[in-house]
């Protein structure tokens, strides 16, 4: 007779995998997606046609793209800028480097209306920064795009500042030993390393972006069809008692802003695929 011999499961490191996985649910689904649910509900209290209505007006469409362009414009801005801040921080040694490095977390804790009056004080047509200019800054996209930039930087750097604290100098110095210019050694050995943390900083920024509304309003002036955000329109109709109408609004974006980061995650997880392979 031959015996069945049944494998046993090796034991788990940290107990309780089934009690935290049912409180993580739990947090999830009240935190997260209640609320989410709630706006599609209230939705539906509309007709199609009526839905259609609010969401297809020339003043929302052009909030739309105003909030959706400068949040990428931002974005982009960010990774740049971002990336070669990080690199700064982590390879090189200066004085106040310790204050400059803190400075990066200031938009985290300063309040978003203290940063856009600051912001506009700055740029004006008669701010510090405004009055040298023949064109103006403040009221304008630009300004939006300035007060998005200001609001994600820190996305960017501490995603990327781990991964670039993990490169050892030594792999820059063997690769130029083997031969390799400086621009096939960023290209061949340091970007596949930071592509997926630049992504990531990049899909924090640009979400952030869209949903800022307190250091925008002031910077933006909120004249319709120019400078309207679509959180500013949000926030309208909800002061004049319009749920439906502020929900439809807001569950466009919710759709939108789910099918662009869920692209970006795609994005990332074939480029980790492609550079661990």
């Amino acid at each position: 007779m031959t015996s069945l011999t049944f494998k046993k499961k090796p034991a788990r490191v940290i107990p309780g995998f089934h009690l935290s996985l049912g409180y993580t649910m739990l947090y999830v689904s009240l935190l997260v997606l209640l609320p989410l649910a709630m706006i599609f509900i209230q939705t539906m209290s509309l007709s199609w046609e009526e839905f259609m209505a609010i969401v297809t007006d020339p003043r929302a469409i052009a909030s739309y793209k105003l909030s959706f362009g400068t949040a990428l414009a931002a974005g982009l801005v960010n990774v740049v800028f971002g990336t070669i801040i990080a690199w700064v921080l982590v390879r090189y040694h200066f004085p106040f480097k310790r204050i400059i490095d803190g400075l990066v977390d200031l938009p985290f804790a300063l309040p978003t209306a203290v940063a856009g009056i600051a912001l506009t004080s700055l740029y004006a047509p008669n701010g510090w920064i405004g009055q040298f200019f023949n064109f103006k800054i403040a009221f304008t996209p630009l300004g939006i795009i300035i007060a998005l930039t200001f609001i994600g930087l820190p996305f960017v750097v501490r995603t990327v500042q781990p991964v670039l604290q993990n490169i050892s100098v030594e792999v820059e110095e063997a690769s130029a030993s083997l031969g390799a210019t400086r621009l096939q050694t960023v290209c061949k050995i340091i970007f596949p390393e930071l592509a997926p943390a630049i992504l990531t900083g990049f899909s924090l920024a640009f979400a952030r972006a869209l949903g800022e509304y307190g250091s925008v309003v002031f910077i933006a002036g909120n004249m319709p069809m120019k400078t309207e955000i679509t959180p500013l329109i949000i926030m309208t109709k909800l002061e004049q008692y319009d749920y439906a109408g502020a929900t439809s609004i807001a569950a466009v974006m919710l759709i939108t802003s789910f099918v662009l980061l869920f692209t970006m995650n795609l994005i990332q997880w074939l480029a980790n695929r492609r550079f661990i392979h």
